[in-house]
């Protein structure tokens, strides 16, 4: 039997983490948020004094990650733990989010995570959320969605979701962390982010949540994945 997998990859901002997400809660599918992986890396690193700049070291943590993802209350994100201790919030931050793209340009770091990523694939299928997982992870997936949008696009939304949890955010420095991570990712030498080869791309600049989730859900009946 092979098990159906959809990717979503694509730039941060761009939707892929809550679009992920509400497609794999309406087909009852398993969810990867691979990108959460790296975090954790990230601040696992970070909370254990471990340079950026020490692969090695980095490789390690990632290999013994003590993690795991429990349900979230009803319409609520997955809460994820890290050794023992929720972090949800934590991973959400732009400086995990940097640190993460920071490690993941690493060879060893992502060849430690990439066993766990693809043992998320179980009946009766899996959305996986990342930057590489039509191109890397999952090369065989039988549905890859390359979501992007404008840079000036995603550093709004990103504000407006900052404001939303009372924090104070800048427009200006989010587009340029965000253009600072676009160009680290799409040009690191290992696994940079770009649209596979058979990826349908979506630009979701102009468009509302439920329309890009409609039309993902669509995509996944025309190739007889529900």
């Amino acid at each position: 039997m092979v098990i159906p997998v959809i990717t979503l990859d694509g730039p941060g901002g761009a939707g892929k983490g809550t679009i992920s997400q509400i497609i794999a809660g309406k087909l009852g599918w398993r969810l990867l948020d691979s990108g959460a992986l790296y975090r954790l890396t990230a601040l696992a690193a970070e909370r254990r004094g471990v340079s950026f700049d020490d692969e090695v070291a980095l490789s390690e943590v990632a290999r013994n990650l003590d993690v795991a993802f429990l349900p979230g209350e009803e319409n609520e994100p997955v809460r994820v733990m890290l050794e023992g201790t929720e972090v949800s919030k934590d991973l959400r931050t732009e400086t995990c989010g940097n640190n993460a793209s920071k490690v993941a340009a690493l060879n060893g770091v992502r060849d430690a995570l990439l066993q766990r990523q693809r043992d998320f694939r179980e009946a009766p299928g899996v959305v996986a959320d990342g930057r590489d997982m039509g191109t890397v992870v999952f090369t065989d997936a039988p549905l890859k969605i390359y979501l992007t949008a404008s840079a000036e696009e995603r550093a709004s939304r990103r504000v407006k979701q900052l404001q939303g949890k009372g924090i104070d955010a800048k427009f200006q420095a989010i587009l340029s962390e965000i253009q600072t991570r676009d160009e680290r990712d799409m040009n690191r030498a290992v696994a940079p982010l770009k649209p596979a080869d058979d990826a349908i791309t979506l630009d979701t600049t102009n468009m509302s949540i439920p329309e890009v989730v409609n039309h993902i859900i669509e995509l996944a009946g025309e190739y007889s994945l529900v």
